[in-house]
């Protein structure tokens, strides 16, 4: 009998444990909410305003959309296996044979000739999506997503956001904290957003750019006019079908607008220079 009380007490201890839980968790997505509309435009804000949070205490889950692409505030080193670089950046060879380097801990140097023309072919489980990249503007952002690439740091990434409230797919690691342990200063400004474009994911402050990047689906996007400088290096000359298909593969859950409701992969990014 006095088993069966201690039973009970500790199921009720426990109880009000996860109950304390949730609602912190409800309240952290608050909170989360507030400070990303801090700052943004009218225009925006109203998109923001239509922003649904959701917790369900039976499955303990949360629904969030926002208006920021955003990575961690506090990115970490990257989750992809691979090699590690100590000191300077060093070219990787343009032949594909350079090892799998995932964590440097300098930003390359410049590598790329900036006379030439480079495109990438970013192959993913969906198919693949032709990108011609923009030297003429972006010729760093160009090199450092270029050395990245001939690295293969991309290689077996994910796509891990589908956010249609903002028509954008986003890759680059397997979570939004992954990073290759660097960042890279913003080039350009007053950008605006439009299908095909991809750009760079970054936080919430300036020159904080590392390995993720954004895709655009469609004009939803033109609701981050304005909010910050992700910068746009390239546009999808094939396979902008592709990357439709992604996002109709968002599933809604997840804080950051929806994921993909099946694995979506990037085995590969190949970059052609002429």
């Amino acid at each position: 009998m006095g088993t069966d009380k201690r039973e009970r007490k500790k199921n009720n201890r426990d109880m009000a444990r996860a109950a304390r839980a949730r609602a912190a968790k409800r309240a952290k997505v608050r909170r989360r909410g507030l400070q990303v509309g801090l700052g943004i435009p009218a225009a925006v804000l109203a998109i923001w305003a239509v922003a649904t949070f959701a917790v369900d205490d039976s499955s303990d889950t949360v629904e969030v959309t926002d208006t920021t692409v955003a990575v961690s505030e506090t990115p970490t080193l990257t989750t992809l296996v691979g090699a590690s670089v100590s000191g300077d950046t060093t070219c990787p060879a343009d032949d594909g044979s350079a090892e799998r380097t995932t964590t440097f801990e300098k930003a390359p140097p410049m590598c790329i000739d900036e006379k030439k023309s480079y495109t990438a072919t970013m192959s993913t489980s969906e198919g693949d999506i032709v990108i011609e990249l923009d030297t003429k503007n972006t010729p760093k952002t160009v090199n450092n997503f270029v050395v990245l690439s001939r690295y293969k740091y991309y290689d077996d990434s994910y796509i891990f956001r589908t956010d249609p409230s903002i028509d954008i797919i986003q890759g680059g690691g397997a979570t939004n904290t992954d990073s290759p342990g660097y960042t890279i200063e913003d080039e350009g400004s007053g950008y605006k957003y439009s299908e095909g474009q991809i750009a760079m994911a970054r936080t919430a402050n300036p020159n904080s750019a590392g390995g993720q990047f954004f895709i655009i689906t469609g004009s939803n996007a033109a609701a981050l006019d304005g909010q910050g400088t992700y910068v746009v290096f390239g546009k999808i000359t094939e396979g902008l079908g592709v990357a439709k298909a992604i996002m109709a593969l968002n599933s809604g859950s997840g804080d950051l607008g929806g994921a993909p409701s099946r694995e979506v992969k990037i085995s590969k990014v190949t970059i052609t220079e002429s």
